[in-house]
């Protein structure tokens, strides 16, 4: 099997890719975002710098930012692939924009009756600071894209609110506030990958943002059949055939809320907090969706 990994050479979960697919005597193809091309009028065959009958499937494990004429091209031109030539892509590129983008991802998980947390968006500091009153003067502030908790805080003063609006304001940034959930400074993240399914908590003494780029600790655990049920169909809300899913609990009600779905999770901290080779998992899967999408695509070529 020829996986065909969009990423940098240099990245960890390349090198943890091709270590897996060694013991298989699969190989690990890598092209970057940057690499891609588009070809209208004539059906290409190369993706990247290789050969289009080299790749049996493309796996995403990058979303590097760019402009958004670069972020809006490389969706569409790696969808055009997919459709031209049916080698299947995992996850699928609109998964990924829902995915990428917090807003549009907490619609389509309350939109799925899925509990998140009470957010409001706004572009205005005036409006914001009324979000900031609806919400109990008690937010977190999030950019729409990012992660690992970066560009992450919370806001409990009013005037430290208005000042951060301003600022967001004037820099032409969206002003995404959620409401403050008191989750003892830990979450759950539950990783699936296809049927399967890996659960870890995190927990932050220091800091109330549970990302292990935050300093977080890590501990083997259990989800319960609710919490499986709130991620499996969060993952399916998205279009997420593989997927980190991250809930929080509030300590109030005991209520667990979806934070967001990643559509390109890690799995580093995962896999050696429970002493399972994810990266053989990962390509597991991926070798049934090749088997899987082989009889249709020798049905299609008959017709």
């Amino acid at each position: 099997m020829n996986i065909c990994v969009i990423a940098q050479p240099s990245s960890w979960y390349v090198a943890d890719l091709k270590r897996a697919a060694s013991r298989h005597g699969d190989q690990i193809l890598v092209t970057q975002f940057s690499e891609i091309t588009g070809q209208v009028g004539i059906e290409s065959d190369q993706f990247g710098p290789h050969k289009t009958d080299q790749i049996d499937l493309v796996l995403v494990r990058s979303m590097p930012p760019g402009s958004l004429e670069q972020v809006v091209f490389r969706m569409n031109a790696i969808q055009q692939f997919a459709v031209q030539t049916q080698i299947p892509i995992v996850n699928a590129p609109r998964s990924m924009e829902i995915a990428v983008d917090k807003y549009l991802c907490l619609c389509k998980l309350a939109s799925a009756r899925l509990p998140v947390p009470q957010s409001r968006v706004s572009q205005k500091s005036e409006l914001a600071m009324e979000h900031f009153f609806e919400l109990d003067s008690n937010v977190v502030v999030k950019p729409i894209f990012g992660g690992e908790g970066r560009g992450v805080m919370r806001i409990d003063c009013e005037d430290l609110a208005w000042r951060t609006f301003k600022t967001l304001e004037r820099s032409n940034s969206v002003i995404y506030l959620q409401q403050f959930i008191e989750a003892d400074q830990r979450d759950t993240r539950i990783l699936l990958i296809g049927d399967e399914h890996f659960v870890m908590q995190r927990h932050n003494p220091d800091d109330w943002r549970s990302n292990v780029s935050r300093g977080a600790k890590t501990y083997p655990a259990q989800a319960s059949e609710s919490q499986l049920q709130l991620a499996r169909r969060a993952a399916e809300a998205c279009g997420c055939v593989i997927a980190g899913i991250d809930l929080i609990t509030d300590q109030k009600n005991q209520q667990d809320y979806i934070l967001e779905v990643n559509a390109v999770p890690g799995w580093q901290a995962l896999g050696q907090c429970l002493d399972v080779d994810i990266a053989d998992h990962v390509l597991n899967f991926c070798r049934t969706v090749v088997e899987q999408s082989q009889p249709k695509a020798r049905a299609r070529d008959l017709k």
